[in-house]
Formats: C-alpha cells, sequence, structure tokens
C-alpha cells in the first residue's frame, strides 16, 4: 500500500517552496490540456492557474489547496467560446466571481458540510477514476494508440517515476519525492535521447506578462447577460462544488480545517481578476492539490510559490519546461491516483448499508461518465436526501391505550413529514376508537405542510363519524398553520414545544 500523505508534516518554508515548484511543474501540461478543451489558446488556461492560484493563495480559506484552470470548467465553457467568441468567455468568467462573491458573503459555504460521506465517497473515488482515464488518453497520438518501441520507452518512464516516488522517501525527506523523480526522470531521458513525447509536443508555452483587459462585449447590456448568465451560474456551483469538497479532502487529509466561506470568496475574486487578465476561470485542483500535500506542502507560500514559478516558466523557463517527458507526468498522477482512491471501499461492501453502497457508486460512475464533479455530487445528494426520507417515513410509529376515562390515546414518535404521511394514517383507527381521541405529539415533530394537511385531514376523518380529536404538545407555528384542527389543539404554554415547520406561509 502507496502512503501518499502524512498528516502530521511540519508548516514550514523549506518544504512550502518545493512542494510550490512541484506543482508549477505538474500544472502545466494539465492547463494546456483543458484549455485545448475548452477551444482556446494554451496560454488562456496558463494566465488562469496563475492569477487564480495567486490570489487563492493568498486569501483562500485552505492553505495548501491549489486552484487554478480545471476540466470541469473547461467543458462549461466550450459552447460559449464556440458560438460567441473568447471575449464573452472573460465576461462569463467575471460574473462567475461575482457569484462566487456572493455566496460566500451570504455564508452558505457551511452548506458543503453536509454532504453524506458515502457521497463523499464516491466523489472521491470517481476523481481518482477520472484523473487514472486523463492520462490512459496520453497513451494516444490524434487518434492512433502509442505502440512498439515508443510504448515501452513510455512505461519504463512510469514505471521509474512511480518507484523513485514511493521508495525515495525511505532514503531522504530532503528533497519532495515527487520533485526529485521529475528532474532525474527528465534529466535521465534527456541524457539518454529517449525518444518520447515532451510537453512541448503538445503546445508551446512560452508567452508574456498578463495584461490588463475589460471583455470586448460591447458594454454591459442586456443581451451580453442574456448570454453570459446561464454559463456563469453554472460555471459559479461548478466551482464551488468542486472546490469545497476538495477543501473537506485536504481538511481530512491533513486534520486541520479550512474555512468555506473564505475559500467562496477567495475563488469569486480569483475568478474575476482571471477575467480581466485574460484567463478562462478555475478553482480548486484535487489532484496537483494532493501533490502539494504530498509534497509536504501545508502553507499559503507552497501556491504563492507554485504561481510565480508557473509565471516564470511561461516568460524565462518555457523551452527547458517542455522538454519534460509526459511520462514522467503521467508517472506523478499514477502516484496521486493510488494515494487518492479510498481503496478500503471494497471492505464496506456487506457492512454498511445497502443504499450508501449504491450512491457512493452512482457518484462514482456519474463522475467518470461526464466528467461534471459537480452534477455527480448534486445528483450523490439527492439520492441521499431521498433515502433519508424513505428510510424516516417507516420510523414513525404510536403507542395505543385506554386512559381512564375511557378515551382512546395515541403515544406519536417519529417525524411527520411527506415521505411520512401514509404510515402515520395507518395509525388509527377512527370506527374503533372511543368517541374521544387524544393525540400525543410530544415525541414527534411535525416537519413541513404536507405534515399538516395530514394532520386536517385526520380530523376530518373522526369529524365525520362524530367523534373529536384533542391534539396535545403541539408548536405555535403548527397551530397557526392548522385549518380543520386548530379548535382541536390543546395548548400548554409550559410543556408545548417550540420548533419552526417548512411552509411557504410562515415565509
Amino acid at each position: 500500500m502507496f502512503s501518499l500523505i502524512n498528516k502530521y508534516a511540519p508548516i514550514n518554508a523549506k518544504n512550502d517552496f518545493l512542494s510550490g515548484l512541484t506543482v508549477a511543474l505538474a500544472l502545466v501540461p494539465e492547463a494546456v490540456a483543458f484549455a485545448l478543451l475548452a477551444g482556446v489558446d494554451p496560454l488562456v488556461g496558463l494566465y488562469a492557474a496563475f492569477t487564480i492560484g495567486l490570489v487563492t493563495s493568498i486569501i483562500g480559506g485552505r492553505p495548501g489547496m491549489i486552484s487554478g484552470a480545471t476540466g470541469a470548467i473547461a467543458v462549461v465553457i466550450g459552447t460559449l467560446v464556440a458560438q460567441h467568441g473568447v471575449e464573452y468567455l472573460f465576461a462569463a468568467v467575471i460574473m462567475t466571481g461575482l457569484i462566487q462573491i456572493a455566496f460566500g458573503v451570504l455564508k452558505m459555504g457551511k452548506f458543503i458540510r453536509l454532504v453524506p460521506h458515502p457521497v463523499f465517497l464516491g466523489f472521491v473515488n470517481g476523481l481518482a477514476m477520472v484523473i487514472f482515464i486523463a492520462q490512459i488518453k496520453q497513451f494516444k497520438i490524434g487518434d492512433d494508440w502509442i505502440t512498439g518501441t515508443p510504448l515501452v520507452i513510455m512505461l519504463v518512464i512510469i514505471a521509474g517515476t512511480m518507484a523513485i516516488i514511493h521508495f525515495l522517501p525511505r532514503f531522504t525527506k530532503i528533497v519532495p519525492s515527487t520533485l526529485a523523480a521529475i528532474i532525474i526522470g527528465s534529466v535521465a531521458a534527456i541524457w539518454m535521447g529517449l525518444d518520447t513525447r515532451t510537453v512541448g509536443d503538445i503546445a508551446s508555452i512560452k508567452g508574456g506578462l498578463p495584461i490588463f483587459h475589460i471583455p470586448d462585449v460591447g458594454g454591459l447590456s442586456w443581451e451580453m447577460i442574456e448570454i453570459v448568465f446561464p454559463y456563469a451560474i453554472v460555471m459559479a456551483l461548478v466551482g464551488l462544488i468542486e472546490s469545497l469538497l476538495t477543501l473537506n479532502l485536504i481538511d481530512d487529509l491533513t486534520g486541520t480545517v479550512g474555512q468555506p466561506n473564505k475559500e467562496s470568496i477567495a475563488q469569486g475574486v480569483a475568478n474575476s481578476v482571471t477575467g480581466l487578465f485574460g484567463g478562462m476561470g478555475g478553482c480548486a485542483m484535487v489532484g496537483q492539490s494532493l501533490i502539494n500535500i504530498k509534497s509536504g506542502g501545508r502553507g499559503r507560500l507552497s501556491g504563492i510559490v507554485a504561481a510565480l514559478v508557473l509565471l516564470m516558466f511561461i516568460l524565462f523557463l518555457s523551452e527547458y519546461i517542455e522538454m519534460i517527458p509526459i511520462a514522467v507526468l503521467i508517472g506523478v498522477m499514477f502516484m496521486v491516483v493510488i494515494g487518492t482512491f479510498e481503496w478500503c471501499t471494497f471492505r464496506l461492501f456487506g457492512k454498511v448499508p445497502m443504499p450508501d453502497v449504491i450512491t457512493g457508486m452512482s457518484v462514482a460512475i456519474i463522475t467518470v461518465l461526464t466528467d461534471n464533479l459537480a452534477l455527480a455530487v448534486i445528483v450523490g445528494v439527492i439520492m441521499s436526501a431521498l433515502t433519508f426520507a424513505w428510510e424516516s417515513s417507516s420510523k414513525i410509529h404510536a403507542d395505543k391505550s385506554t386512559n381512564e376515562d375511557g378515551a382512546t390515546s395515541y403515544k406519536l414518535n417519529g417525524s411527520l413529514f411527506f415521505g411520512s404521511i401514509d404510515s402515520f394514517h395507518s395509525l388509527f383507527t377512527p370506527a374503533e376508537d372511543a368517541n374521544d381521541v387524544y393525540i400525543d405529539f410530544n415525541n414527534s415533530k411535525v416537519m413541513d405542510h404536507s405534515a399538516i394537511q395530514a394532520i386536517d385531514k385526520l380530523a376530518v376523518r373522526y369529524k365525520k363519524i362524530g367523534k373529536t380529536l384533542h391534539l396535545q404538545h403541539l408548536s405555535a407555528e403548527c397551530r397557526l398553520l392548522l385549518k380543520t384542527a386548530r379548535n382541536l389543539v390543546e395548548v400548554n404554554i409550559l410543556e408545548d414545544p417550540k420548533y419552526h415547520v417548512a411552509d411557504d406561509k410562515l415565509a
């Protein structure tokens, strides 16, 4: 088993600097690939990686997390670029940032904590598979698979890179094993004259400083907003979900706690800035964040160094970075896959409820099939919510008895909401009950409008046969919302509970 993370690694400048350098090397091919996927120039992706990475590292809520141009955003913006051009993309990125800032200011980042563990597990496993599949694509040139000697050379370089990353820490931890593997693998390939694909074979990364540029979309108009806003809202949600889930992942791996709302604001500021400097937009990058954490990066300096070194690559060192073999970077990412995938998942079968297993598998499969992490997480949360509603609906029950006055008494237990209404009605037998029927809600809770209607409907059932309900221990809001049964509620100010009911009438 490969050990990816040292949870107790200290925060120090040396670790942060070296891990930042490692991340910068890994950022280049990713940013270029995502830019090409979005249909824009490679420098648009590289500028996004620089500006977003720098801003989020300085003001973000999760030190050690790396942000930049991502595949999730690239998938969303491809159609916008193809139909309206890159200037509208820049406008959409700025609007995306404003939406994300509002999300953070309204303190909505806390809701990411509500993502159930099966969904988070599926997200992590799906992400590992997406990273793995992305590396497999590097074994193709155009539509043709690499075969023969070039394939053997690639496999040898990949295996050597992985071996260095795994075994080097046993001998020394002065230099991050990932950085050492990239340097050793690249020098060896160049010295031996190996014929293998390099970063330069994908695209040139040479460029100048990003320049401040207001998007040329004819000014602020309703027509422009109609074009840009749908993409901006999707990008904002995709970026926030991926970023905040990555924040949770890094929290778990490092045993520390990030600040979701602060990170949301930082992501928004970063996207607004990158839209003004010719970047394609982005969010947290899980693979690069894991590389950073594995290499010892824990503080803000690691992300700042990664961004600044990436800029140095663009300005001065492009010809050297373009010499790095793609196989070396594939080896690095394969190690990230091994460390990211939750191998304990296979031991959970038969030990956790089947709905949780199905939810986790669904999230992973959707992630792999669509490359849309946000969609997968949303579907997973919905599945978990429906599962919870289904299970809760069957847990409502009542203890029936006859009191000393001969009246029928029901002591209700469990939550009354839209999912448990049928079970609620089945608990009562109006024809068999006494003329006076008491229902005690002390151990129950009325959750929503459907529950209010269910109580009213039950009151009608008893009224039709000439029997009277007495409702006990309902909250003040319940009494306010009831119609038919309102006058049947017995008020006990000292004992009645106080809670809110989810009903539009109270909005």
